[in-house]
């Protein structure tokens, strides 16, 4: 990467840039975290040298791994668990626990489906359809 022109040094500095930069804009909004990722995490790239990947996670939903005692949440995040006994690298998230207080986000809401056996799953097929509508 050196001989690239991408020192460690110069790699650090940018990642460092880029984490305070997401952590200004998270300073800003309630519903959601931004997180920078792909080549700008990894301070392969300066600001205007390639696209920039941000994962945008909603503050009121929360995936949790099969085990996790739900009564040491807020009852105002809604709650899914993993179930992983599917193919490998795959999860299913299982609707376990609607918000309290908050309105149900109107993508998640709409790509809730039954799988037959009475458990509630969240779609990935049918929340990016909802997105890109």
């Amino acid at each position: 990467m050196t001989l690239l022109g991408i020192g460690e040094k110069i790699r650090r500095r940018r990642v460092k840039k880029y984490r305070e930069n997401d952590m200004l804009v998270n300073a800003v909004s309630d519903n959601v975290t931004a997180i920078t990722t792909g080549s700008k995490a990894e301070g392969l790239t300066c600001l205007n040298e390639s696209d920039c990947d941000i994962l945008f996670v909603p503050n009121s939903v929360l995936c949790v791994e099969a085990g996790v005692n739900l009564h040491t949440i807020p009852e105002d995040i809604e709650m899914f668990i993993t179930d992983t006994r599917v193919y490998p690298g795959h999860c299913r998230m299982l609707f376990k626990r609607p918000s309290s207080t908050r309105v149900t986000n109107r993508y998640i809401y709409t790509a809730l489906c039954d799988d037959g056996q009475g458990n509630v799953l969240l779609s990935s097929a049918l929340f990016l359809d909802r997105m890109v509508k």
